[in-house]
């Protein structure tokens, strides 16, 4: 693997066409929804158009500026003419006045141009960011579920951070090269139409290459965003997930699949930086060879005295020849960079697009003082739509009862929380509380009803006093503190450095797992839920620790109507009511004394782990 790593860079050529159909043999590249290039620029300009007085001082002072850059050569000529091969120098010095003025003018606006633009790019990418991440909140669970979080978070930055800088330059670039080109071109054509002839045949020669390389650097620049999405997304999963790759050893493989990513966006990065690479090698061949010509061309017409070609003349050409170019030359690169940035907007803009979860049905209500009865009626429900997951479900939960889902892998007891508190939407059948359907009841109020602890429970970066008032934030310091000492959590607490103010790193780091769970315990203590749902809060914990938990547990279920996702089914004992699943379906139910006589599907599945934690450890 190292040796691997020490190998210089080869950089295949990528094959554009197949990459554009997703057959790349180098690259594997999917193949990208069909862009809307325009659309997605009709987009981007209609978030700048929300600053119209701003963006008309910056058009103006473009205006200006473009104005001053075609009157200095203007001027340099005229005084060439007039001046120096008249040799008459009595008003030279007020024409060097005049140019003075007109370069200090150009430099003002070039300034205030700049300075407001950067400032109406800002306020720009600050909305769209704001939007983008408000409307990633306002996404469906399915959404998450099926797309890698690094890919989002890659458009939340990269893409942005692309779009940002091309507001910044682009805007300003392109309307300053269509002015100062047609400014340009007509003051030209005024001086002498047959030097313009001359210098407009370099034009088919630009086009041509230009479009050669911008039918390129699209494909490229679109591939390239999407392979930095994916490498984003892999980082943050294998960083995520660091502790399951170093406990299997799998460091080799985790490279290896990095490598083979980085390798892809190395590709098309170095190819598409490549062909728009050409773009400024070519302009400056053509607009050498066009002074040349015009030089040239120009000297023998003034030589023979035809079309009133002076020497001005030919120093105004050649200034303009070398403007017109470079408009020419500004307008290619910004393209490229445009291309760029609206592969990046249009990203950003399909999550924008994405549709929300359902909006509450129109008389949908809240639902106050749940008293906790929980019935599933005859409920179906299939994630892709064929093979059903769940399939004609009847259950009732009584208030305050503690009710226990097991069963196997892919049995469904995670997806009747999921409906529940309504993540997902069953195909058929009914789900009441309190004999209220829950799709009469808004869908927050709902959730504000329920409370989770979950097998992992997540912290935030913050002091563990906010990451228990998460629960309720409205809620004073002596709640937040009575809430950890029913949670058993507040003695560790008051151990640690800063108490209840210490900080806690990502996720947690630097408490241990148990300690997590007793937190997570407090704030769903705090948040005093009519209905709570535990997924196995004691797995993976040590003796001490789960009975902490345990009696913390026991303190929250008291009076609640519980639903319990077991994987250990000797914490399952105390329940009400134990639902057996398989396949979807309910198999089995009872209490565990009565299922255990039954000698059924459960008696197998406890006796078979039994049968495993009596085994001695080897």
């Amino acid at each position: 693997m190292l040796n691997e790593l020490k190998k210089p860079f080869q950089y295949k050529k990528v094959d554009l066409d197949r990459l554009e159909e997703g057959k790349s043999g180098a690259y594997s590249f999917q193949k990208p929804k069909a862009d809307n290039f325009w659309g997605t620029v009709r987009r981007i300009g209609s978030q700048l158009a929300e600053r119209k007085g701003m963006l008309t001082y910056v058009i103006l002072m473009i205006v200006v500026s473009s104005a001053m850059a075609l009157l200095g050569p203007f001027l340099v000529g005229f005084s060439i003419d007039n001046y120096i091969v008249d040799l008459n120098a009595g008003t030279l010095g007020w024409m060097l006045i005049a140019l003075a003025i007109v370069y200090v003018l150009h430099s003002l606006s070039v300034w205030q141009q700049h300075m407001w633009m950067i400032r109406i790019a800002q306020d720009t990418v600050y909305n769209m960011r704001t939007r983008l991440f408000r409307q990633l909140h306002k996404l469906p669970v399915p959404f998450f579920d099926k797309r890698q979080h690094g890919d989002l978070m890659s458009r939340v930055t990269n893409d942005m951070e692309n779009v940002s800088n091309t507001l910044n330059s682009s805007v300003i670039q392109i309307v300053s090269s269509v002015l100062t080109l047609v400014g340009t071109v007509a003051v030209m054509l005024w001086l002498s139409p047959l030097l313009t002839l001359v210098t407009m045949l370099i034009v088919p020669a630009m086009v041509f290459g230009m479009k050669w390389i911008t039918k390129r650097t699209g494909k490229l620049f679109k591939a390239q965003q999407k392979n930095l999405g994916e490498l984003n997304g892999y980082i943050q999963e294998t960083m995520s997930g660091q502790r399951i790759v170093k406990t299997f050893s799998q460091e080799e493989r985790v490279i290896e699949e990095f490598m083979e990513k980085n390798r892809r966006l190395r590709g098309t990065a170095f190819w598409a930086q490549t062909f728009s690479g050409f773009i400024p090698k070519l302009m400056n061949m053509l607009n050498n060879l066009s002074f040349a010509v015009i030089a040239f061309i120009g000297g023998v017409l003034a030589l023979n005295g035809v079309g009133g070609i002076t020497i001005g003349v030919i120093v105004i050409f050649a200034e303009y020849a070398r403007q017109f170019t470079r408009p020419l030359n500004d307008l290619a690169n910004q393209f490229n960079l445009l291309l760029s940035a609206v592969a990046g907007a249009e990203r950003v803009f399909n999550i924008i697009d994405e549709e929300e979860e359902a909006s509450d049905e129109a008389d949908a209500g809240e639902i106050d003082g749940v008293v906790g009865e929980v019935r599933f009626k005859d409920v179906s429900f299939s994630y892709d739509g064929d093979d059903g997951t769940i399939s004609h479900l009847s259950f009732t939960a009584s208030p305050g009862e503690t009710v226990a889902f097991v069963g196997p892998t892919g049995a469904g007891k995670t997806t009747l929380i999921n409906l529940l508190s309504r993540f997902y939407e069953a195909d058929d059948g009914e789900i009441t509380i309190d004999g209220r359907d829950i799709r009469t009841v808004k869908r927050e109020n709902l959730r504000r009803q329920m409370g989770f602890v979950l097998q992992d429970s997540f912290l935030f970066e913050g002091t563990i006093r906010e990451n228990i008032r998460y629960g309720r934030l409205d809620a004073t310091d002596e709640e937040v503190e009575e809430a950890a000492r029913l949670a058993n959590a507040y003695s560790f607490v008051e151990k640690l450095p800063d108490g209840f103010d210490t900080k806690l790193s990502v996720d947690g780091g630097g408490i241990s797992q148990g300690q997590r769970q007793l937190l997570a315990i407090a704030r769903a203590i705090l948040a005093d839920p009519s209905i709570l749902v535990l997924d196995e809060a004691t797995s993976s914990i040590d003796t001490v620790t789960e009975i902490k938990i345990q009696e913390a547990l026991q303190r929250l279920m008291k009076g609640r109507t519980s639903f319990v996702i077991a994987h250990r089914l000797n914490t399952i004992q105390q329940a009400d009511q134990i639902i057996v699943l398989d396949q979807g379906e309910i198999v089995e139910k009872g209490s565990h004394e009565r299922l255990l006589e039954e000698g059924g599907f459960y008696h197998g599945l406890y006796h078979s782990q039994l049968k495993q934690e009596m085994q001695p450890s080897t």
